[in-house]
């Protein structure tokens, strides 16, 4: 299997006849969300639990199994080091990322180097800590059952020699 090629960017053959209707749909849910938080007194109440349930939901596909309620207990000063410990810590560095990434992009656009950052925020005190947080990777990688080779591989992403030359695209 070859290294996924990214499309070259900007795509310049979009059927935007087809996306149009969804784009007005996104804007009118974007628009009526907007309203909600306009009419709530402070809007990070409400914010603070579903980014949460965003970072715990996210953070199960690298197999953490920690649930929203057991990383209010560890915020709460009520569950200490334990199973759940290294878990919840990664969810609560998502979290991190998630606000920061919030602040950052009120001011600045998105910038491989801000990238870099909040991995290296993503992976603060971690499994996966001596794994070079916050540089992008030097090895080819794949993603696949546990244990195949590269040629069983599902899916082989870009070349790491190339791959700033793509994410800078």
């Amino acid at each position: 299997m070859q290294p996924f090629e990214p499309h070259k960017l900007p795509l310049t053959d979009l059927d935007w006849r087809q996306l149009l209707p969804l784009v007005g749909q996104a804007n009118a849910a974007l628009a009526y969300y907007d309203g909600l938080l306009a009419g709530i007194p402070n809007p990070a109440v409400m914010l603070s639990p579903l980014t949460t349930q965003e970072a715990v939901l996210s953070s199960r596909i690298e197999g953490t199994q920690a649930t929203v309620d057991e990383v209010l207990e560890q915020e709460a000063g009520l569950l200490k080091e334990g199973e759940k410990f290294n878990d919840i810590q990664e969810i609560s560095n998502y979290r991190k990322a998630l606000f920061d990434a919030r602040a950052y992009l009120r001011d600045y656009p998105i910038r491989l180097g801000f990238v870099c950052e909040l991995h290296r925020t993503l992976m603060s005190s971690v499994r996966g800590k001596e794994k070079t947080p916050g540089e992008f990777r030097r090895k080819q990688n794949w993603i696949g059952r546990h244990g195949c080779a590269f040629d069983e591989a599902t899916f082989v992403p870009p070349n790491p020699v190339q791959l700033h030359d793509h994410l800078q695209a």
